[in-house]
């Protein structure tokens, strides 16, 4: 979804500003690096500083966060604050499942770019070739618009999830009585459709959530089989990721898993918890749910050369400039980072009601931390991620 750039918590999918409060998800740049040129390397000490970045998102108003680091020099460590549940007061476990918004356009993205190394597509067909006819009227072609366009975000498809109407009944109060609505992949892009794009493909750069779905409606087309039946199969059997799932249209969480709290776009006085939702709402642009130790093992698998031939890692490490984070570009389906310190960080942030997560590691594979807050109104991630790679200062 949108993507807009705020000290408290960074945006872009589902919710790109959710009604003015769900977060979205779009890796956006930390505000220390937004705020500071990147000066000399620092080394992290342990985890102290990030365990402490942690607590401070607690304090800050977020009933509980969990995260995963993992290195080569340090191996494993897991960081918890706050609660899961604020009515039973259960404390948060490494093992508890979530929501993760747009880290899914990630696995998308892998698959597109798998097909790809398989000869079944380019990167340079237009939309139209695989769905013809779909992608037309007040201004957009899908003829113009090609696969790397809608990796990239730079197709100038209008995002859906800023339609003002969309946002009233997704993310505002309407949210409660149509929690469990289902959203068709077609009824999501012809909300986009409505609106003129925002620019000629290739000529700029801005986040689009409908991108992804139709990312997901080609994948189908491509293959004969669901965007989630391809990511099963090519991804989550062969990393063997048994907490991550694409839930489709089902509104529960497996467990275990916490709760999920949103103010719904009013004020914190007033929070409501949104845990079950119909998450057809986020299709191939936001919907699976996973967990850090998960999270940790795809980011490194992809970047490690494990699930992409060279070529496609390449092609999906090649970025183009996004204008509107500072210190960032983003690549397909991937966004790099230049964190205060000068580390470099490749990965993905996803926000959808009541849950912000990132996934994040080092261009090696070597580092990588994965986490979540179950709250969309407030919290820095940023200083999470700093506190990590870059440690105290």
């Amino acid at each position: 979804m949108a993507v807009r750039t705020v000290r408290r918590v960074r945006t872009a999918i589902l919710g790109a500003v959710l009604a003015g409060s769900v977060i979205a998800t779009a890796f956006v740049a930390p505000a220390s690096a937004q705020q500071a040129q990147p000066t000399g390397q620092a080394r992290p000490t342990g985890h102290r500083a990030t365990q402490q970045a942690m607590e401070a998102t607690v304090a800050a108003g977020v009933p509980g966060v969990i995260g995963v680091a993992e290195d080569g020099r340090r191996g494993r460590w897991t960081g918890e604050a706050g609660v899961a549940d604020t009515r039973t007061g259960r404390e948060r476990q490494a093992q508890d499942t979530f929501r993760v918004g747009s880290i899914t356009k990630t696995f998308i993205s892998t698959v597109l770019l798998q097909l790809e190394a398989e000869g079944r597509l380019s990167l340079d067909d237009s939309v139209d070739k695989w769905l013809p006819g779909l992608v037309r009227g007040n201004g957009n072609d899908g003829r113009a618009i090609t696969l790397r366009h809608i990796l990239n975000h730079t197709s100038g498809i209008y995002n859906y999830t800023q339609d003002p109407d969309f946002r009233k009944l997704v993310f505002g109060p309407g949210f409660l009585q149509h929690r469990y609505d289902t959203w068709t992949p077609e009824r999501l892009v012809r909300t986009a459709l409505a609106h003129r794009p925002d620019f000629a493909p290739g000529t700029s750069w801005k986040y689009s959530n409908t991108n992804y779905i139709l990312a997901g409606m080609v994948i189908q087309k491509v293959t004969g089989r669901s965007y989630a039946q391809e990511a099963e199969r090519r991804i989550l059997r062969p990393l063997n990721l048994r907490s991550t799932s694409f839930p489709g249209t089902d509104s529960r969480m497996p467990q275990p898993s916490g709760r999920a709290y949103s103010t719904l776009g009013g004020t914190p006085d007033q929070v409501y918890d949104v845990t079950e939702l119909n998450p057809s709402v986020g299709g191939s642009a936001g919907e699976v749910i996973s967990d850090s130790l998960d999270l940790n093992r795809f980011y490194r698998a992809l970047l490690g050369g494990k699930l992409l031939p060279p070529r496609q890692l390449a092609e999906m490490t090649t970025t183009v400039p996004s204008d509107e984070i500072p210190h960032s570009s983003y690549g397909l389906g991937l966004m790099k980072v230049r964190l205060s310190c000068g580390t470099e960080v490749w990965g993905h942030s996803g926000g959808i009601h009541g849950s912000s997560s990132e996934a994040v590691v080092t261009k090696d594979a070597k580092h990588s931390l994965a986490f979540n807050f179950n709250a969309d109104w407030t919290g820095d991630s940023a200083k999470v991620t700093e506190a990590e790679f870059c440690g105290a200062k």
